[in-house]
């Protein structure tokens, strides 16, 4: 592809992937490994399925501007503006909420935003102390927005209330993924620092730290029987790593750029990687290929 490619998703009955880079949003079809759809106007940053799997979310360095596409066709749905403004504030994360009714966005200005999806509406303004926020995700129970940021922590937000439940610390650099594993009971963050954490989300303190990367991580991601964590880093290696035991399963080499993102498949089998060297590989988790 042309550049990086800077994020990539599953939908959740795993018959499409999109993946985002510099010439725009692409949506392929995981049973032919053809495309379905391409949308080349806008440089895609981040991106994101919609729980039912009809909507596409991305975003880029237009001010605070998230689009909406529709998955099957291609079309641009919608169009997520905060304000009018002159300065290229990149947005750098975006989620949606379990029911599809919220999205949240995270951008480089430290704006946390709570989006209607039916009406394009701002819901909430989180504010953070931190100049820069790189990911978000929300809990599979609904009820909780994690966040990484430039301060060096990770963010926990009350979603029905928009107040603020929990900071947590450990990293001594800037956080650059975090993910809720699929029963909301842990969630992992990927920092500059080179290490992996795991969090109680009850307690919310440190279960396990992970080190072996050589780099920043810059994505973490749950299998979906929530056994195995799978990281990407700068070093441009995939790790997966057993979390009841604390220790490195596996390590994929093949890109020849930073990983910037990785997701499973639905059913656990493939794991999706997209990297600055301008591809997109799949990795079969059973054969480590």
């Amino acid at each position: 592809f042309n550049g990086s490619v800077n994020c990539v998703s599953y939908s959740k009955d795993g018959k499409k992937l999109t993946f985002g880079s510099y010439n725009g949003i692409h949506i392929w079809d995981t049973n032919t490994d053809n495309p379905l759809n391409t949308h080349l106007t806008y440089s895609i940053n981040c991106n994101a399925f919609s729980p039912d799997g009809k909507t596409v979310a991305g975003a880029n360095g237009e001010p605070e501007t998230i689009w909406l596409w529709n998955a099957n066709t291609g079309e641009e749905l919608k169009t997520f503006t905060k304000r009018k403004s002159t300065a290229l504030h990149w947005v750098n994360a975006v989620a949606f909420s379990v029911d599809g009714k919220i999205l949240a966005s995270g951008s480089e200005d430290g704006n946390l935003y709570l989006w209607d999806v039916a009406t394009g509406e701002i819901l909430n303004a989180l504010t953070e102390d931190a100049d820069n926020i790189f990911s978000v995700d929300f809990s599979s129970d609904g009820k909780t927005l994690a966040s990484g940021n430039a301060g060096n922590t990770i963010q926990l937000w009350d979603i029905a209330t928009g107040k603020h439940k929990a900071t947590l610390e450990g990293h001594t650099k800037w956080v650059f993924a975090v993910a809720f594993s699929p029963d909301s009971r842990m969630l992992a963050s990927g920092s500059w620092d080179k290490t992996i954490r795991l969090w109680d989300t009850h307690t919310n303190e440190e279960l396990k730290t992970f080190t072996g990367h050589t780099d920043a991580v810059w994505s973490v991601a749950f299998s979906p029987d929530g056994q195995t964590l799978a990281s990407a880093s700068e070093d441009r290696t995939i790790r997966l790593w057993n979390i009841a035991a604390g220790e490195q399963w596996h390590k994929f080499t093949g890109h020849t750029g930073r990983i910037n993102e990785i997701a499973f498949s639905p059913d656990g089998k493939t794991l999706a990687s997209g990297s600055t060297d301008g591809t997109v590989l799949l990795w079969e988790i059973s054969t480590w290929r």
